[in-house]
């Protein structure tokens, strides 16, 4: 089984979502992205938030390749921005260990 680092690294996406969601990936703040994302309680741990977020973007990513009707590119990139947040916490964390 894959490490989610490892994962998230194999995710393809196409450029101009990556390069939004990188600028604002600087400025990801925790508590307020993954409250509006995943809800009232996001998980404690930025591996756990990670899961969930990469199930979310697989759901929205499906529904921008299907050309959705439902399909939100400021979702999406919301949901990127927290992904990478996620990851930059998740590897600080494991850097401290």
């Amino acid at each position: 089984m894959k490490d989610i680092l490892s994962r998230l690294h194999e995710v393809r996406r196409p450029g101009l979502l990556i390069r939004t969601a990188r600028i604002g990936a600087q400025e990801y703040r925790r508590g307020t992205h993954l409250q509006r994302l995943i809800g009232d309680i996001p998980p404690a741990s930025s591996g756990a938030a990670l899961m969930q977020l990469m199930e979310l973007e697989a759901e929205i990513n499906e529904c921008r390749k299907n050309e959705g009707a439902g399909y939100s590119p400021a979702r999406h990139v919301d949901i990127l921005i927290a992904m990478m947040g996620e990851a930059r916490l998740l590897r600080q964390a494991r850097q401290r260990v």
